[in-house]
């Protein structure tokens, strides 16, 4: 800004020194030339200073990196979060606001918003993208703070994602609970969602870990730009946000970054099992959901592993344009459950179930190594779950815990409560797992 208005004044110290050159003068021309030209270089000077004060104009941070300010929560907002859309959360679930209101914590902060937008490569094909997410920085004014890094749940629109936190009721309650109180948020928008311009990488392991470590570097820079120190790091995220925090868990101990804690709620932290559940065993309870993130799962696999005609081996001829369009966006969720089965074995062929059995062919194979527990882990973690989940079933949300504690490792699973569902299952875990990520702040 200093420099925009500094070349105005030289621009009017020029006019004033420098009058119209005296051949100008022999031409018929109107003596009030000078104060003509001197009112257009004002102008354009005007312009030219006006161009750098936009509030939405993406600031850059490093090559490549770029962070926007979306707008501000204030405590008003904040708390309407945390009851009408809390309670809009909660339509669908066993559970409703009477049972959660008054849990959570008041909010102390105004959150201000950022949308970060990132270069990031897709492992799985050797090229470069672009990917965005969510830097959430409680106005506190304080110049260090905890972190805690939220995976989002499973999707059905571009933008219902953490960068676009109106329409990701999941988000705002997470801003709520946790930027309020004086954590920084941050949330990747994986790849495929928010400004990427790739397919939904649902479920892709290396996509989803390398979009996860690479918003945190984009997060840092950004806070580094407004002078805040980051403190301890801490992860959460639901349902396929639990696989994604599983498996950006084990990646970030791999690579040596500590982690304080970390929790999941209701996670899918292997999707071959639970796909296999869904097929042999469906239950009455489960969600009519399952088979659009079936299919959405399939054609993610088809693209990002080069298996191309998977998706026409995999799923029936007469629900394959609508499982390629909701895909592909351009159906929405309502209408493909309109136009397709409410059971994942109606939605795929024989041919393609018969192999599942056994896991012998590659989609089946990729999906074994999307697996996100069988490691080692060192860092402390607790896994929610809902007793009446109808997405993640009990014996697969306790698994994990259960593999982690043969291990000897600091894992424990939490009950939600008899009749807490997926969705319940998230909100007990934003009401339970602060106070205990609070206490490692103590320490």
């Amino acid at each position: 800004m200093k420099k925009k208005l500094s070349t105005i004044g030289i621009l009017f110290m020029l006019v004033l020194k420098h009058p119209p050159m005296p051949e100008f003068s022999k031409m018929k021309i109107n003596t009030n030339f000078s104060s003509h030209l001197l009112a257009i270089i004002l102008f354009a000077g005007f312009l030219f200073l006006l161009s750098g004060c936009k509030k939405e104009e993406p600031t850059p941070v490093q090559p490549g990196v770029t962070w926007q300010y979306i707008e501000t929560y204030d405590l008003q907002k904040l708390n309407h979060i945390l009851n009408a859309e809390l309670e809009e959360f909660l339509t669908t679930s066993t559970m409703h606001l009477a049972d959660f209101q008054g849990q959570f914590a008041v909010p102390a902060y105004p959150v201000k918003l950022y949308r970060v937008t990132y270069p990031t490569v897709v492992p799985e094909l050797g090229i470069s993208t672009m990917a965005s997410g969510l830097v959430a920085i409680p106005d506190n004014g304080l110049d260090s703070m905890p972190v805690v890094s939220y995976q989002h749940g499973t999707v059905a629109a571009r933008t219902a994602c953490p960068s676009y936190p109106d329409s990701s009721l999941e988000t705002s309650l997470m801003i709520a609970q946790f930027a309020s109180q004086g954590y920084i948020v941050i949330g990747a928008d994986f790849i495929g969602l928010g400004v990427s311009d790739q397919p939904h990488a649902d479920f892709v392991r290396l996509s989803t870990e390398q979009a996860c470590i690479d918003m945190l570097n984009a997060a840092d820079k950004v806070l580094k730009e407004q002078k805040i120190r980051k403190g301890p790091l801490f992860l959460h995220g639901w349902s396929q946000g639990g696989w994604a925090t599983m498996t950006f868990l084990r990646k970030l101990e791999a690579m040596n970054i500590s982690v304080t804690a970390a929790s999941t709620a209701c996670a899918v932290a292997d999707f071959f099992p639970h796909m296999d559940r869904w097929i042999n065993d469906p239950q009455p309870g489960d969600s009519p959901a399952l088979p659009a993130v079936v299919a959405n799962c399939i054609f993610a696999c088809a693209y990002y592993n080069g298996l191309t005609s998977l998706p026409s081996y995999a799923i029936k001829p007469e629900y394959l344009q609508a499982s390629k369009d909701l895909f592909e966006w351009k159906m929405d969720l309502n209408t493909f459950l309109l136009k397709t089965t409410m059971h994942v074995r109606d939605l795929l062929r024989p041919e393609f179930l018969s192999p599942g059995n056994t896991g012998s062919v590659p989609f089946w194979q990729v999906l074994e190594q999307a697996q996100s527990y069988r490691w080692r882990c060192q860092t402390p973690l607790r896994m929610y779950y809902g007793e009446v989940d109808n997405i993640v079933p009990i014996f697969l949300a306790t698994l994990p815990a259960a593999y982690q504690n043969q291990l000897g490792c600091n894992t424990i699973a939490i009950s939600a409560g008899a009749t807490a569902d997926h969705r319940a299952g998230y909100v007990y875990s934003l009401i339970h797992v602060k106070p205990w990520f609070d206490e490692f702040l103590k320490k």
